[in-house]
């Protein structure tokens, strides 16, 4: 059994770290207002270019069209994008998302599919590359870039598609977690080369009306493509930045009402020790008045 001093200090230790989970949480709170907002207004941008690219789409086809939308006609080689944060205490936040690229991955390596990964993001550089080794041919640190913007997603875009260029990817995949609200992130698989058109993203309806593109549709969409790929990644980090504060926040609301429990619980502990300890000390001398 512990002493008093003992759980006095142990009291004094929670407490501390109380202090920190709500101070973590507040932080948390007042960042995830912008972030949320920055998610949210990246939304409609990325929604138009891929209206915009589905509509040039419609009017292209065959060898005409170009790689990036059309692809190499293959599947043997994938390149797997996986997108956590650098930091931790955020629940399952980042976890999550590598479990349902890693869910991916070993599909795709049970199907005999050649496999190479970009982590962009500590925790999932770390654990990806624990798992697979050398099949993470690159990682990105977030916290090069002061905030998440164009100077962070553009190199991420480049290297993809120069890994296509050099035809060392039939196929690229991007894993992140979608920002739904603070307690719901939802780990989302999304496929960028092939570009793929979304239902929501459906071309723009022209009320039948007839355009004559100058440059051609082909050249426009040489033009698109790359700027959509970084505009599709710089949603996904704005959506992962957004999804990490909600779930810092949750998870640092869960430990500090954990640590008042605690507390509690300890408090009780400790009380109930020291009036048993005065008791015995009240019999101790009250035996000794009597013997005398």
């Amino acid at each position: 059994m512990a002493s008093l001093k003992e759980m006095r200090n142990r009291i004094g230790s929670v407490k501390a770290t109380q202090k920190i989970t709500k101070a973590m949480q507040m932080v948390a709170a007042a960042k995830l207002k912008r972030a949320q907002d920055q998610a949210e207004s990246a939304r409609p941008y990325a929604r138009k270019m891929a209206s915009v690219i589905a509509n040039l789409a419609a009017g292209v086809s065959g060898a005409d069209a170009p790689k990036l939308l059309a692809g190499t006609g293959q599947d043997q080689r994938h390149l797997i994008v996986v997108a956590t944060a650098d930091k931790g205490l955020a629940g399952g936040f980042s976890t999550n998302v590598i479990r349902a690229a890693r869910e991916r991955i070993g599909s795709l390596i049970a199907n005999g599919k050649d496999v190479k990964i970009i982590a962009v993001g500590r925790k999932s550089r770390d654990q990806l590359t624990r798992l697979y080794g050398d099949k993470v041919v690159h990682t990105f640190e977030l916290s090069a870039q002061k905030t998440i913007g164009l100077p962070l997603a553009q190199p991420v875009a480049e290297m993809i598609a120069t890994a296509f260029e050099d035809g060392q990817a039939d196929v690229v995949t991007l894993f992140y977690s979608q920002f739904k609200s603070v307690i719901q992130q939802v780990p989302t698989g999304k496929q960028l080369i092939p570009a793929v058109v979304e239902g929501d993203a459906a071309p723009i309806d022209l009320n039948g009306a007839v355009y004559d593109y100058e440059p051609s549709e082909e050249e426009i969409l040489e033009t698109l493509l790359p700027r959509n790929l970084t505009t599709q990644i710089l949603a996904a980090l704005y959506e992962n930045q957004a999804g990490f504060f909600g779930s810092q926040m949750a998870a640092m609301d869960n430990a500090t009402r954990n640590a008042g429990d605690l507390i509690n619980a300890l408090t009780l502990q400790y009380n109930r020790k020291r009036q048993a300890q005065i008791t015995t000390e009240l019999i101790e001398i009250i035996a000794g008045a009597e013997a005398l």
